[in-house]
């Protein structure tokens, strides 16, 4: 079982069994060719998980973001197609911080920032706004009823969401390697059905953070998947009449895989408590904090190490399964392909280590120690 500090370990076995009941391989593979598992999305719906963080006077479920990140750790253990991190944790927290609500049923979805996006806002904040422009790679679009944007304009960055229904929304649909949507949203003049300043710390580089620190949970519940699911492999294939878990090169496999595993589930919790405190700090429903910085290096870290862990424990996983870790019909691909499509999203490798730089740079050799150590 899943444990999360200060995390209830009720809501946690709730949301395994909900996941593990929808998130076989066979429905994960219908999931992929229908673009999203609708029932799961429902059932999840009904007990609230997707708004876990935003408050309840927001149409949330209320809770805080220790418990959404826990079962976003949760839905990465079986690759949960759902967009359950882009309603709750990324447009709700945008929502929540500009004042607005969320349709406490309706999935929604988060422009991540891409560069190619050209989003603009014509006429201002205001009655006269209309947005248009094209939005590179937003995850789950399709199945999303509203679109949840950052866009600048002349009076600071404001929460913007349109309609996926509306005439002059166009989604244009993609994958990624894992068959999850990550749709092309094409915007000509939509009225925003709602729009408001964002909250104070709330810019760019704040959604990328949380988009990552997002990321990372999932990355480190698919990642401990992996190692349970390649050592109980190890264990039941037999090789000259013993199993091929007591073969020294396999053995290895298996340590690298778990000890991947536990690198980044460390700093997954790290970086969310991080986040978490920061948030606490800006008020409860902004950004991470007034000057951005709280949390930075706890996140740049971790999705740093989830990125690079995906590359390292996959291949170690898929060598100590062999020809069957390759076939559509055993699971392991349910997550190899998942890890490698998350670890682009929401900063890849050169993006994370070109921002530790300057973060380790001002701590200076004095503070070195303490920050890698104490955050």
């Amino acid at each position: 079982m899943i444990d999360y500090p200060g995390v209830d370990p009720v809501l946690l076995e709730t949301a395994d069994r909900l996941f593990a009941a929808c998130c076989d391989n066979r429905q994960l593979l219908a999931a992929e060719e229908a673009g999203w598992a609708k029932d799961l999305w429902e059932r999840a719906a009904e007990m609230g998980l997707p708004w876990i963080s935003v408050p309840e006077d927001r149409g949330g479920s209320g809770g805080g973001l220790p418990e959404a990140l826990a079962v976003l750790r949760v839905a990465g253990r079986h690759g949960a197609p759902i967009p359950l991190a882009e309603t709750g944790v990324l447009a709700g927290w945008l929502l929540a911080g500009a004042g607005l609500s969320v349709d406490p049923a309706s999935p929604l979805t988060v422009v991540p920032g891409r560069d190619g996006d050209t989003l603009r806002l014509d006429g201002g904040p205001g009655p006269d706004a209309r947005l248009t422009g094209t939005a590179h790679r937003v995850p789950w679009a399709r199945a999303a009823a509203r679109i949840v944007a950052l866009v600048g304009s002349d009076d600071g960055w404001q929460v913007v969401a349109v309609p996926t229904a509306d005439v002059g929304v166009r989604v244009e649909p993609d994958v990624n390697l894992a068959g999850e949507p990550r749709d092309t949203v094409h915007l000509d003049g939509v009225e925003p059905a709602v729009l408001a300043p964002a909250a104070a710390g709330v810019d760019p580089d704040a959604l990328v953070r949380r988009g990552a620190l997002a990321r990372v949970m999932t990355m480190a519940g698919a990642l401990e998947a992996m190692s349970e699911l390649t050592l109980a492999y190890a264990h039941q294939r037999r090789q000259f009449g013993r199993p091929v878990a007591t073969f020294q090169a396999v053995q290895q496999h298996l340590v690298v895989v778990a000890q991947e595993a536990a690198v980044v589930t460390m700093a997954a919790t790290v970086a969310a408590t991080a986040t978490a405190r920061a948030d606490e700090r800006a008020g409860g429903g902004g950004g991470s904090s007034s000057s951005g910085r709280d949390g930075a290096f706890e996140v740049a870290a971790a999705k740093l190490l989830a990125n690079q862990a995906a590359h390292t424990a996959t291949r170690a996983a898929h060598q100590a399964h062999g020809a069957i870790g390759m076939t559509q019909e055993y699971p392991l691909h349910q997550l190899s392909r998942r890890l490698w499509s998350w670890r682009k999203e929401y900063g890849d490798d050169r993006y994370w280590t070109v921002r530790l730089g300057p973060l380790i740079d001002a701590a200076g050799a004095d503070g070195l120690y303490p920050l890698i150590a104490g955050g």
